[in-house]
């Protein structure tokens, strides 16, 4: 597992069944840069590998979530070559696609604003709490750019009608219309941040853990397939959950009315 001793842009937090990344640029409102993204990437592929890991949760230290692209790294790609440019504009696009992609859930605990890239990293979790205060933006056209890697996962938030406004115009949306577009799951006070993500954490803990993790799955495979292909693929995949000794465990469990293992085993850790 990376050490917190190993980062400078990034914090890590964990326990056997959760972890807590927190970016760490609080004086630049978590602006990314090439060593900021290459720290989180280098965390979430070390998280893939935790067997009983159960829930992840993003979020930020001081007053913005995070507030795009560092102004000083970006003086700084001005100068690069188109090789330079077009490895780390991949290597941001890998990014989005591992937490997009990580099987166990990932919560964005969105303390403050984000803006560009940092409404990218948001739109790849998979619920994502805000702050009531904050504000969102996708304002990279007014420097002359697009918000080209996330656009994929922000369209999947908020629709294709919705970011054709948003990604020409660049205007900045409070969190009440950022949960009525859909592209946050809920705006809440403040004070109220993480009794809403400590909630979603407790539904997800009682639920079983690979369950968990083939649903995650199923919900990009079944928007990829050919229509036609849905039929078989749904009905396997729900055939041989029904033999598996999670399924059956659970099943069991509702039955007989008491609590299934995986819950038994997390009460006594504690």
């Amino acid at each position: 597992m990376i050490e917190n001793k190993d980062l400078t842009c990034v914090k890590l937090r964990t326990d056997k069944y959760s972890a807590r990344i927190y970016l760490n640029r609080p004086e630049v409102h978590n602006a990314l840069n090439d060593i900021l993204i290459n720290e989180l990437y280098d965390i979430f592929a070390e998280l893939k590998k935790e067997k009983d890991l159960r829930v992840v949760i993003l979020t930020s230290e001081g007053k913005s979530f995070c507030a795009g692209a560092d102004l000083n790294w970006m003086k700084s790609v001005v100068n690069n070559s188109y090789e330079q440019n077009m490895l780390e504009s991949l290597k941001l696009a890998d990014l989005m696609n591992i937490i997009y992609t990580f099987p166990t859930p990932v919560i964005a605990r969105v303390n403050g604003s984000a803006i560009g890239g940092g409404v990218g990293l948001m739109s790849v979790c998979d619920i994502i709490i805000a702050d009531k205060k904050a504000t969102f933006g996708l304002s990279e056209v007014s420097l002359g750019l697009v918000p080209s890697v996330i656009s994929p996962y922000v369209i999947n938030r908020i629709g294709e009608t919705y970011a054709r406004e948003v990604f020409v115009t660049g205007q900045r949306m409070s969190a009440t219309e950022a949960a009525e577009r859909g592209l946050i799951n809920m705006a809440v006070e403040t004070e109220d941040l993480d009794k809403f993500v400590d909630e979603k954490i407790k539904y997800i803990m009682k639920n079983g853990p690979e369950a968990v993790r083939i649903v995650k799955e199923m919900i990009q495979k079944v928007r990829l397939i050919e229509p036609g292909e849905t039929r078989e693929y749904t009905a396997t995949l729900i055939a041989d959950l029904r033999g598996s000794k999670e399924a059956q465990e659970g099943m069991t469990a509702f039955l007989e009315k008491r609590r299934p293992s995986w819950v038994k085993d997390m009460n006594s850790e504690s």
